[in-house]
């Protein structure tokens, strides 16, 4: 075990974060405070800047590209350059923030050493943050942007205003971040780099657990020890929610003394929280849910694949946990519309349906091209698929080409490059994978840049036809390109199959 020893990054909170009179919950004192965000384009890193600039700190800060993410920051007050270099750094910061994607070369970060200035990764901040109110950290595989946004939906709806960071926009707030008034704070628990180690949160979350990130992780074995690690961190007087029904959890809470106090879910009636009586209706899962044999009612919910009931279950058992009333959670389940990337419907034009998913892991893959056909049953599925990481798609070679079998064509452009060397890029492309795809028995083919997709799809489309980019780079572009093709120029180009 090596929980990250957050006790000795505490300085900066004795000098810039102090805490107000009174409880849990209350305002940080940042007011005036300088702090410098390397990589503030990221949506975490942008919602921590912004949410720590509602306390009124100052911030600065830089990244590689502009972006939407970037423009919003700016435009709320924060001072973010473009390009990393030594003149982005003002000489008054008191901290600097960095975000896992930050190598220790970064001309700013070089010179924040030299100067003796504070350094923290994104996770170590938001730890120290979150220690200042009842921390409610979501872990997994896979599912927890999904399942942190539905909590907050939840929360709110209940009366109580929840702080939060996550790792994508919730729709119905159009936000990814939130100030409340609340004791409470939701945030992810990422598991790469062992981030969420920083997290001591008065409730956990573990959704599953899977092989991913094995460019950072030896192997499955050190990724479950990690979750374990994660679970027992959580408070004293905390509670653990955990899928009952996940190999891997099992294995991880096999690891945690019995002193921890434990909340399953799942859809076996061993679980603490399960759902029974599960309907396929009106296009959604319809299900009683359960608390230990005893029935709290009956729910729905509006975001398709099956993995969603075992989310909406996870919700559930986090409310509980806080002490909500677990029955009048299922009254509010129905009405969050999901995240942004996860599933979205983008648009329908000329009987030809449009969606963007984040998916980028097999397993995902699998889930969400299941719910697709199941919900849509469209003539034909296409899905534009964007492999994340060369290592990623090296590591799970094998899975990726069998993850495809619910799509009728699978197009795949390069892989997108982030956090890999030279050496990952020479081991495996995007040809190898489609290749394997095609070995198992799926049609698939590669075109190497978005705009030779979009006039494949243009040429080959047909009525009835559903068309999903997915992949946790920058493929949505396909789609938002295609769709404008669709209202624009379509109206005598599209084939009745």
């Amino acid at each position: 075990m090596n929980r990250l020893d957050t006790e000795g990054h505490n300085a900066i909170l004795e000098t810039a974060v102090s805490r107000g009179a009174g409880g849990g919950g209350d305002a940080l004192s940042l007011a005036g405070k300088r702090f410098h965000f390397i990589g503030a384009g990221g949506i975490g890193m942008s919602g921590l800047a912004q949410l720590m600039m509602k306390h009124q700190a100052i911030v600065t800060g830089s990244d590689q590209m502009p972006s939407e993410v970037v423009t919003a920051l700016c435009s709320r007050g924060a001072d973010i350059r473009i390009g990393h270099c030594e003149e982005n750094l003002d000489s008054r910061i008191e901290a600097a923030v960095i975000s896992a994607a930050i190598s220790e070369d970064n001309p700013e970060l070089r010179l924040a050493r030299r100067r003796g200035v504070p350094v923290y990764k994104y996770a170590q901040m938001l730890g120290m943050l979150m220690d200042r109110y009842e921390g409610i950290a979501v872990s997994g595989t896979h599912g927890k942007s999904t399942t942190s946004g539905w909590l907050v939906h939840c929360l709110r709806q209940c009366g109580a205003e929840p702080n939060f960071i996550i790792g994508a926009v919730i729709n119905q707030l159009g936000s990814s971040f939130g100030i409340g008034e609340s004791k409470y704070f939701v945030a992810e628990a990422c598991e790469y780099d062992r981030s969420f180690l920083n997290l001591r949160p008065k409730i956990g979350c573990i959704l599953n657990i899977e092989q991913d990130h094995l460019d950072y992780y030896r192997d499955e074995d050190e990724i479950i020890e990690a979750f374990a690690e994660f679970a027992g961190g959580i408070k004293a007087d905390g509670v653990l929610i955990a899928n009952g029904q996940d190999a891997n959890t099992a294995k991880a809470l096999a690891m945690l003394g019995s002193e921890h106090q434990c909340l399953t879910f799942g859809l076996e009636k061993s679980c603490d929280f399960y759902a029974d009586n599960i309907v396929f209706e009106d296009d959604l899962y319809a299900f009683d849910v359960y608390n230990e044999g005893r029935s709290l009612g009956r729910t729905r919910i509006s975001l398709p694949g099956e993995h969603n009931i075992l989310n909406a279950l996870a919700v559930i058992a986090m409310a509980a946990g806080a002490g909500f009333e677990p029955g009048s959670i299922l009254d509010f389940l129905p009405g969050f519309t999901g995240m942004d990337r996860r599933l979205m419907l983008k648009g329908r034009f000329g009987g030809i349906t449009v969606l963007d998913d984040y998916a980028h892991h097999p397993t995902e893959i699998r889930a969400s091209l299941a719910a697709i056909r199941r919900r849509y049953q469209p003539e034909r599925l296409w899905c534009i698929f964007q492999p994340h990481q060369y290592s990623r798609t090296r590591f799970l070679l094998d899975d990726f080409a069998e993850s495809f079998k619910f799509a009728d064509i699978t197009i795949v452009p390069e892989i997108y490059f982030v956090r890999d060397s030279e050496t990952a890029k020479q081991e495996v492309n995007a040809q190898v994978l489609v290749e394997r795809i095609r070995a198992s028995g799926s049609e698939a083919l590669f075109i190497g840049d978005f705009p030779g997709i979009c006039e494949h799809l243009k040429g080959n489309v047909s009525l009835g036809d559903l068309v999903v980019t997915m992949g946790a780079g920058d493929i949505w572009k396909v789609a938002d390109e295609y769709l404008q093709w669709l209202g624009r120029d379509s109206s005598e180009s599209i084939s009745a199959g």
